[in-house]
């Protein structure tokens, strides 16, 4: 029953709710989307639609939910811990699920709709990343407000963690030595299905209080999801050795050095396989009748999607934003400790709305326009040392937002047509800020800055900054000159040093730090 109340979609910037939202829009819902920052939520394609709230809020802080839900119908939960590496994501989980019980309850809402993993609960080999979503879905269950359940497998999308992992596999690995669990049977489904029995549980109120296995009309091995790809992808067959030593915590380290997904995520991806993950009833089939997309055509349109640049949403859009707290207007340059700053700016005979592009377009396949061997040794090295290197690349070539992921680096501030800011996620022994700037020099005429911005922890990090300095200073120079060959502006001027008014103009404003995240990750998918 629809009604002028909108639905609180919670993880809105997420792989899946950012995903949903234009669904229910379509559908003819109001929406109020949360998430823990605002300018990462105001920079989505739906923020600015008709029929769209923005909410500030972290679901580890009770009275911001409850505010966030206030006039709201129905909840769609879309929020849980994906981080392996965080030893209390369960904990997390928990107090998370129940502030959004308490919420609803509260905001005298009609449903909660939760989006849970498939598994049987009493399986003794179940994963705690597994055991802790059934948790959530009876905690959410123990409130006065009728919880509707979805428990789904691997869900195939383009831009989900999951196909992510089975794309790059395939696409690198001709031959592939894998754990036992590649033929362990799982049921997968298609993104769109999966927004269907979203959307569907709202509109039926007959799904209310149930829990429902949603999968597609495949039950396969993950060996077989292999060779599908391949042939979907125009792929030579390709051989699959398994072997029994490898663990689920082995498999995810060796993802993490083939595929842009962080093992800290695989893990949980990995660990799900492991046991049967297929649907035990299909109630919901009558309850919500869609036409079930099978896994080959999933996969045919995921990598359409793909290949035309399309994709909406990626697992890398959920992450955090924890900016530094030395980098704020009002801070001295001393507070806090040693703040090394290396910074460069030239003078061009653009306007800055000409240069613009070429900062708009750095990193994934545009790379950083110069010094492209170095780049790439600084992201095998992060990729060794655990980071997430540059194999995320970015989610569309030419748009980007506050919070998208950029190879190693997360957008922390974006003015557009001005500034972006970026936040590295590299693994370093300090904090950074890589800040770059056009600005007006005079009657078709701008400047561009770099400034790179670095906190030691220790004498490591001392260090790593003095060691890396005369590169940063070959490499900061070479970046300018080729940003402004690549936006066809010619240099009027040497490429300067920054001086100290210009550095500080490169504070952050408090208004960014206003929106900093705490613990809990949006959710990424199954």
């Amino acid at each position: 029953m629809k009604t002028d109340q909108p639905i609180l979609v919670t993880g809105a910037t997420g792989y899946v709710g950012g995903r949903l939202i234009p669904r229910l829009l379509a559908a003819g819902y109001r929406v109020r989307a949360m998430g823990r920052n605002l300018d990462k939520l105001s920079c989505r394609p739906w923020a600015h639609a008709a029929g769209v709230s923005l909410a500030a809020g972290d679901m580890l802080d009770a009275a911001s939910v409850i505010a966030a839900g206030r006039g709201c119908r129905a909840a769609c939960y879309l929020v849980h811990g994906m981080v392996a590496q965080h030893d209390h994501y369960a904990e997390a989980d928990r107090q998370a699920a129940l502030n959004m019980r308490d919420a609803a309850q509260h905001n005298q809402m009609e449903q909660i709709v939760y989006l849970g993993g498939l598994g049987d609960a009493s399986h003794p080999k179940l994963s705690h990343h597994l055991a802790s979503r059934h948790e959530v879905g009876r905690i959410l269950q123990s409130g006065p407000v009728p919880t509707t359940v979805l428990q789904a497998a691997m869900i195939i999308g383009s831009g989900s963690a999951s196909f992510e992992i089975l794309r790059y596999l395939v696409e690198r690995l001709p031959v592939m030595i894998t754990p036992r669990w590649v033929h362990t049977p799982t049921q997968p489904i298609a993104i769109a299905n999966v927004l269907d029995y979203l959307v569907g549980c709202l509109q039926n109120p007959a799904t209310q209080g149930g829990t429902f296995d949603i999968g597609g009309p495949d039950v396969l091995a993950y060996a077989d999801l292999i060779r599908l790809y391949a042939e979907e992808a125009g792929l030579p067959r390709r051989r699959v050795i398994p072997v029994p030593l490898l663990t689920p915590r082995l498999s995810a380290r060796w993802i993490h050095l083939v595929t842009p997904v962080p093992a800290a995520i695989a893990l949980p991806l990995t660990e799900g396989l492991s046991v049967p993950t297929t649907c035990s009833d299909h109630r919901i089939r009558d309850l919500v009748p869609i036409d079930l997309i099978d896994c080959r055509q999933a996969m045919r349109r995921a990598l359409d999607r793909i290949l035309e640049k399309q994709v909406e949403t990626c697992w890398s859009d959920a992450g955090h934003l924890q900016p530094p707290e030395w980098a704020y207007c009002g801070d001295a340059a001393y507070a806090g400790g040693t703040l090394f700053q290396l910074g460069y700016h030239i003078d061009l005979d653009l306007p800055p709305e000409k240069v613009w592009p070429v900062v708009a377009r750095i990193g994934g396949d545009t790379g950083y326009y110069f010094g492209k061997p170095l780049w790439r040794l600084r992201g095998r090295l992060d990729r060794w040392a655990g980071g997430v290197g540059l194999r995320r690349g970015r989610r569309h070539p030419e748009t980007i937002g506050v919070g998208d992921a950029l190879d190693f680096w997360r957008v922390l501030v974006l003015e557009r047509g001005r500034r972006m800011t970026l936040l590295p996620e590299m693994r370093m022994p300090g904090e950074a800020l890589l800040d770059m700037q056009t600005q007006p020099a005079g009657p078709g005429r701008s400047r561009l800055s770099l400034l790179a911005r670095f906190r030691p922890h220790g004498l490591a990090g001392i260090f790593y900054w003095i060691l890396l300095y005369p590169f940063h200073v070959w490499l900061y120079q070479g970046m300018l000159k080729a940003m402004a060959r690549s936006a066809g502006a010619r240099q009027t001027g040497p490429v300067r040093p920054m001086d100290s008014r210009s550095v500080m103009a490169c504070a952050l404003p408090r208004s960014v730090h206003a929106h900093a995240p705490t613990a809990q990750s949006d959710t990424t998918d199954h």
